[in-house]
């Protein structure tokens, strides 16, 4: 079956969607300090958070003390408002497994593993590697169990649940030896600059963010749609390939869930990693909520119950700290919030960030600010006054911007 949602590569970008993501596969003999040389020329960067260098973390494994050293392809796609991951292991398994197989030989892996919950994408990667070389290990879905620490937990036979940090799983990972825990487009990528050779990969993007990445794009009118992009194109440009104009739109939420709300001023950034930290946000999986008249308190209540819900529950500042803030922007847009309340809502969002063992107090926190720092006169109008577009738009028991797949 093709793909249930609709493809596209921006600027004929066709790294990844295109006949060379499909073609022959690149060497895979080559000696591991090529390999982790190719992705440093190639400027290869992580696809499914930080942007963190993939040669930086090849190194850190293959260097680091240990009997042994381990490989996961993080298929793990929690973010409910992304589709790439699911793309490239149903559409391009072949493409992924090549680059697992890159990164494994980079830092001496004894053995390789890809880490899914998506069952489609569990059944093409058994096809496609007929069984050889690489376990698929198979998990509940959910928001933390992309994280990798809750990677590492779960392949080794452990709830798919976050734990403490440090050590990294670089450091002390799978059965307590050196692991690289890498994004299944994040090895794609690795694949496509083997294949190709820095030089040509670095074609497109920018010099900062080489090459192209996968961009969901939801909301706002259009059904949802996934994109290749190179790196460096405007924003605006992005959304009015999808929408076929940027007018009516007022904000979106960036990178996912965990990039917070932006304005729609942010129409005019450039998509690389750097102008979406200076913007306060992150580029992180690429997934862009787009909002077209939605209130933004109420996007952010929505997003806000989700992490209540979806958060480890292991500590604090999940337990209490995501419940504490979901409640009270519940309640504004409910209009029973009172300026205490609103009061207590902007200390969380400063006191959250950094906390606990997996992310989500630090997503609360982008979150939240970003709501005070675009929107405070909006705030501060829901303790005054009902909203209308809150009143026809309750908050969701699970997020109203989850995107569905179909499962065969």
């Amino acid at each position: 079956m093709s793909f249930p949602l609709p493809v596209r590569p921006l600027r004929n970008a066709r790294l990844l969607l295109g006949p060379e993501s499909v073609g022959e596969p690149g060497p895979l003999d080559l000696p591991a300090a090529e390999i982790i040389k190719i992705a440093e020329a190639a400027g290869v960067r992580g696809r499914g958070g930080a942007g963190f260098p993939l040669a930086v973390k090849l190194r850190s494994v293959a260097s680091a003390a240990g009997s042994a050293r381990y490989v996961i392809a993080n298929g793990e796609e929690g973010e409910p408002t992304s589709v790439k991951d699911r793309f490239l292991l149903r559409e391009r398994p072949e493409l992924v497994l090549h680059g697992l197989a890159l990164a494994a030989r980079a830092v001496g892996a004894d053995r390789a593993y890809a880490y899914v919950s998506d069952p489609v994408a569990a059944r093409r990667l058994g096809e496609a590697h007929g069984g050889g070389g690489v376990d698929v290990v198979r998990v509940t879905p959910g928001y933390v169990a992309g994280e990798e620490t809750a990677v590492v937990r779960a392949v080794g036979g452990g709830p798919a649940l976050p734990t403490a940090k440090p050590p990294r799983p670089w450091q002390a990972g799978l059965r307590g030896q050196p692991t690289l825990v890498s994004n299944a487009e994040t090895l794609a990528q690795l694949a496509l600059a083997v294949r190709l050779g820095p030089e040509a990969y670095r074609g497109l993007g920018t010099p900062e963010s080489t090459g192209t990445f996968l961009a969901t794009l939801s909301g706002a009118g259009p059904a949802p749609a996934l994109y290749e992009v190179p790196y460096g194109v405007p924003l605006r440009e992005l959304v009015t390939a999808h929408r076929g104009t940027a007018s009516g739109v007022t904000g979106m939420l960036a990178g996912g869930f965990a990039g917070g709300l932006l304005p729609p001023s942010a129409l005019n950034l450039p998509l690389t990693h750097a102008a979406l930290a200076g913007a306060g946000s992150m580029l992180g999986c690429g997934a862009f909520v787009l909002l077209a008249g939605e209130c933004p308190v109420g996007a952010v209540a929505d997003v806000a119950a989700f992490f209540d819900r979806e958060n480890a529950r292991q500590c604090g500042p999940c337990v209490k700290g995501a419940a504490g803030v979901a409640d009270v922007l519940a309640g504004l847009t409910a209009r029973t919030a009172t300026w205490s309340d609103v009061a207590r809502l902007e200390r969380w969002a400063q006191a959250l960030a950094g906390r606990g063992n997996c992310a989500t107090p630090d997503a609360v926190s982008v979150l939240v600010g970003s709501l005070f720092r675009h929107h405070r006169d909006l705030v501060s109008a829901h303790v005054d006054a009902e909203c209308a577009r809150c009143a026809v738009s309750p908050v969701a028991v699970d997020t109203k911007f989850r995107i569905s797949l179909e499962e065969s």
